[in-house]
């Protein structure tokens, strides 16, 4: 019975998605552009696609500052206007056609466009029309300087962006706006908040009770990271690092699970794009060298290997400085490759049906069959991935803290107290046991 459901599912699947391969094959005289379409859902952007449309977003703010230094903030629907074209062959269809928005403060108007031909590709750059002459000769100047000739096709020159055939002078501005990225990050954080608040509400009102469903799973993470991964690495001070570690732990996790979901608020790539894993990171090597140890800094200036490795050539020093900074870079680099590997082969997957829409029906079906199973294959296989890759970014922070924080005198000190109390429980034992004898 349950095969039954599975394959009727399939098949509805199958018959959405036929339509929109058979349009898609047709759109354009160069065809699928694989690679323009992947980059294009694993970007930024300035608003959130609405689901199975490519014309309508959801706006966000615009904030940027202008070559003048005054702040502009408009919504980012004001960069694109809707239209109904005409293809090749008379089939209307809908898109979204960039536009210049014209922006009026303290009696001054200011002009941004979405740049597409220019150095400064999908941002918003400011622009000033070419009214004078020197102006155009400067352009002309430029123009010639990187061999472009005006019969062939448009061409990115320093300094101007075109705009339906028309080259402006640009400037890009110091832009703080509320991209997809952006918005997905404080949605992550909102999760976030709610899960922990919610738990500690738990405890505060059911301190007898153990918690069930959603929350005891997120007892059960808790209680499995503290105990059985940051306890037994740090010790002692695992109450200083713990918030820290699993604050982490749970964000990474979030974001990458957010990811996976297609619709809003889903849809952002935001732990395979390296800026967000690179920050991560940074926040990582701050609390690893900011709470290191004597023992710590004296083994990267100063460690014990001979004296040839270490003077009058720094060798080891120079080693141990490089280490600092390859230790974030892995948790970096590792998180960004994995989780973008992910996505990359989700959108390919999918993007197969597109890509033999062109052979036919009967090979459209069958590649929408292998594609959606071979897709609901690796989103199962991600939401594993994604756990690990927050559990192993945690884990591996984890050690580099405790490696840098380590004292060996403190923690001789501290097995040689635990050795003492083991040793007074034995001898009372042994005096219970002599005293009921």
């Amino acid at each position: 019975m349950k095969t039954r459901h599975f394959s009727i599912i399939l098949l509805l699947i199958a018959i959405f998605l036929m339509p929109s391969t058979a349009k898609a094959s047709g759109d354009g005289e160069g065809g699928l552009n694989v690679k323009e379409v992947i980059f294009h859902h694993l970007g930024d952007g300035y608003g959130w696609e609405v689901p199975f449309s490519h014309v309508y977003r959801i706006p966000l703010p615009v904030i940027v500052r202008a070559q003048d230094g005054k702040w502009m903030c408009f919504s980012s629907s004001k960069l694109q206007k809707i239209e109904t074209v005409t293809d090749a062959e008379g089939k209307e269809k809908t898109e979204a056609v960039p536009q210049i928005v014209s922006v009026s403060k303290d009696g001054k108007d200011y002009q941004f466009v979405l740049a597409h031909v220019s150095k400064h590709a999908n941002k918003v750059v400011q622009i000033f029309p070419l009214n004078s002459e020197s102006d155009k000769k400067e352009f002309n100047d430029a123009w010639e300087a990187v061999g472009a000739s005006r019969a062939g096709q448009d061409a990115i020159v320093d300094g101007y962006v075109e705009f339906d055939g028309t080259y402006y002078k640009e400037y890009k501005p110091l832009d703080l706006s509320i991209t997809k990225n952006v918005f997905a990050l404080l949605i992550a954080s909102v999760v976030v908040t709610l899960l922990v608040l919610g738990l500690a509400r738990y405890y505060a009102r059911h301190s007898d009770k153990t918690p069930r469903k959603g929350m005891g799973f997120i007892e059960m993470l808790v209680d499995f990271l503290y105990s059985g991964t940051i306890k037994s690495a740090l010790g002692s001070k695992t109450k200083k690092f713990a918030p820290y570690l699993l604050t982490c732990f749970f964000f990474i996790f979030v974001m990458n699970l957010l990811g996976l979901v297609v619709i809003f608020p889903g849809g952002a790539n935001l732990t395979g794009n390296i800026a967000v894993t690179l920050v991560l990171a940074v926040i990582a090597f701050v609390m690893i060298n900011i709470h290191g140890s004597k023992h710590y800094w004296k083994d990267i200036f100063w460690p014990d290997v001979p004296i040839w490795l270490k003077f009058p050539l720094p060798i080891m020093q120079f080693i141990e400085i490089f280490s600092m900074f390859t230790k974030p870079a892995a948790l970096c680099v590792r998180l960004f490759a994995n989780m973008m590997g992910g996505h990359m082969i989700v959108i390919t997957l999918i993007l197969i049906i597109f890509i033999f829409a062109a052979f036919g029906a009967v090979a459209t079906g069958a590649s929408v069959v292998v594609s959606v199973l071979f897709t609901l294959f690796m989103l199962a296989l991600d939401v594993l991935v994604s756990f690990i890759q927050a559990y192993v970014f945690t884990l591996l922070t984890t050690i580099f803290i405790s490696m840098s924080t380590e004292d060996p005198h403190a923690a001789h000190h501290e097995a040689a107290e635990h050795i003492n109390l083991d040793e007074e429980q034995t001898i009372s034992e042994d005096s219970n046991t002599a005293v009921k004898a």
